[in-house]
């Protein structure tokens, strides 16, 4: 099995989710491929990008491919993946930056995705996400919880439907608590 371990927090030592991500891909095993946002950082998409992006391949210039040659070094990891494990920190009730320049750099019309007459529909099926997800205050799946939502749409989207979160949510209150029932929970998984 190989897994794509991403990490997004700011943190690099101290971080739940970090601790979190790390704990999940030791129980699971496998090949894990590391993409530590915080210690390599992504660009934000340019209208160069964009430009490239919606440029037939066959067609695209030098300069073209090198715009694009980072985002698909990105699709080229999760197409690898069987399991992608990914730390989500709650910040400001959402993902954070790093994570979402992640997310737009691999969700790409025709490569992770497609437009059908249908709809979207995702070309990333047949794998698993689990999402380790660590807030101060935010509970969690409540209505106050955008960051949830989010990366479970984001990740059906480009078609990986199986996704399991792993919530050390509230930390501010009880963490040691919350904490244990997270590991409770990559317990339950690894079995």
């Amino acid at each position: 099995m190989t897994i794509l371990q991403i990490d997004s927090s700011a943190r690099r030592t101290g971080s739940v989710t970090r601790d979190l991500t790390a704990k999940l891909a030791h129980a699971l095993g496998g090949q894990v491929v590391h993409r530590d946002l915080a210690a390599t950082p992504l660009p934000q998409i340019t209208e160069t990008w964009v430009g490239s992006n919606f440029t037939p391949a066959a067609e695209r210039s030098p300069a073209q491919r090198e715009a694009l040659a980072q985002s698909d070094a990105l699709v080229a990891e999760l197409q690898a993946a069987d399991t992608i494990i990914i730390g989500l920190p709650i910040y400001n009730f959402g993902v954070p930056a790093a994570l979402k320049a992640w997310i737009d750099l691999v969700a790409r019309a025709g490569v992770t995705f497609k437009y059908t007459p249908d709809g979207p529909k995702g070309l990333l099926e047949g794998k698993r996400a689990i999402v380790a997800i660590a807030s101060g205050g935010t509970k969690s799946g409540s209505e106050i919880d955008f960051a949830t939502p989010y990366i479970k749409h984001v990740l059906g989207f480009i078609g990986i439907h199986d996704v399991e979160v792993v919530a050390a949510d509230q930390l501010g209150a009880d963490a040691e608590a919350k904490l244990s029932a997270a590991q409770s929970q990559i317990d339950a998984l690894a079995a």
